[in-house]
């Protein structure tokens, strides 16, 4: 999280120091008397944050069509065809990449400083806190890590609102919602929705999500048993927004203005990397669920009784491979909506990226917990990839 707020911030700066030779000459017509006319100098002056809020504010409660200054500053900022949506996901694959490669090649040897406590503090959750020496303060943003069920929770009411609307859209021309609208057109300024006939491919892969997110949400209440590991407040908040911009990054690949579509019209929409991508989907799915039921089963009897909330080391299925074959599964469900989307959705990419790198850092760490513990842990097994990582 520290990371990503150093990468903004110095994406600002650089911002501000910049000088640009052209100038935005924006009118606001209408609102407050202060802002009747604004003429807006990039790397001269800026719109203070308050006008900001007000605009969008205003624009969300009015449904007036006067949200096109911040519209044009960010088209002006963001490279050719850039969105802000993109560019939100980039920063978050650099920092876990970043947090990753820092990791790797510092690993817990970075001292005892107030910075490497706070990075490891938000690094870390669960079973990989477990036994560290942290500063008494940090303990008091300490949440249970079996809330981890309000993510999925989230996102099955969220993904399902989004489903509905999209259903909505395109199969009975009912208009999305204004908040949406604005929301989309701010996190889409400088491109354009990348659907073209593909209303198939956004419905597959946002029903995908909501019934990830469903059957995520049943084994955190039904099949998981969490020990009395903790997460960050921050890590918690960010889960929290992470799985309601993942929703808005699956409509954002469609077009607000798409016509009346019918069963026939989506069906010779179908494409082989349909079929690929729901295969794939079903197979990690299968066996992330054999990976639960493996980590939880390690806490029960063969009745079904919890019997201690101690760790061991799990065996079979992927576990035979790797140390963390529920992060890869993930990884894989992830792939397997990209597959679904086709080549065209290039922000779904990020998305896959973002999902490899923490992944892969939250594997690394479990990995580390388990040598660390036991001490007959199989040496074949790898983190996170099969022979590879």
């Amino acid at each position: 999280m520290m990371i990503i707020i150093i990468i903004i911030s110095s994406s600002v700066s650089s911002l501000q120091m910049a000088n640009f030779q052209c100038p935005i000459h924006l009118v606001y017509q209408e609102g407050a008397a202060e802002y009747s006319q604004l003429i807006l100098y990039l790397g001269q002056d800026y719109p203070p944050p308050s006008m900001w809020a007000w605009s969008l504010g205003r624009r969300l409660l009015t449904g007036r069509e006067d949200d096109t200054w911040y519209n044009m500053l960010l088209v002006q900022l963001l490279p050719p065809g850039v969105s802000l949506l993109a560019l939100v996901w980039l920063v978050l694959d650099v920092a876990f990449l970043s947090a990753l490669l820092l990791y790797l090649l510092r690993g817990c040897d970075c001292g005892r400083s107030l910075l490497c406590s706070v990075f490891h503090d938000l690094i870390r959750y669960g079973k990989t806190k477990v036994g560290r020496q942290r500063p008494a303060w940090l303990q008091w943003f300490d949440i249970p890590k079996r809330c981890f069920w309000h993510f999925y929770c989230v996102s099955l009411i969220w993904n399902g609102f989004l489903l509905w609307i999209l259903h909505r859209l395109l199969f009975q021309s009912v208009p999305v919602p204004e908040w949406i609208q604005v929301v989309l057109r701010f996190l889409r300024a400088g491109s354009e929705p990348q659907i073209l006939d593909r209303e198939l491919s956004a419905v597959l892969a946002l029903a995908l999500l909501w019934l990830h997110s469903l059957r995520r949400l049943l084994e955190c209440l039904f099949v998981s048993v969490f020990s009395n590991g903790t997460i960050h407040f921050v890590q918690y908040c960010f889960g929290l927004g992470y799985y309601i911009l993942i929703g808005i990054t699956v409509l954002s690949y469609c077009s607000l203005d798409t016509q009346t579509v019918s069963l026939d019209d989506l069906l010779p929409q179908g494409h082989w990397y349909h079929i690929l991508g729901l295969t794939l989907y079903i197979w990690a799915s299968l066996h992330q669920y054999r990976c639960h039921c493996i980590l939880a089963n390690l806490r029960k009897s063969a009745s079904g009784t919890i019997m201690h909330l101690n760790y061991a080391i799990p065996t079979g299925d992927w576990f035979e491979k790797v140390s963390c074959p529920h992060y890869l599964a993930e990884l894989l469900i992830y792939l397997s909506i990209a597959v679904v989307f086709g080549p065209l959705n290039t922000i779904w990419w990020l998305v896959v990226l973002y999902v490899l790198f923490s992944q892969a850092l939250a594997a690394v760490l479990c990995h580390e917990f388990y040598h660390e513990k036991f001490d007959s842990y199989p040496i074949h097994r790898n983190a996170f990839i099969p022979f590879i990582f």
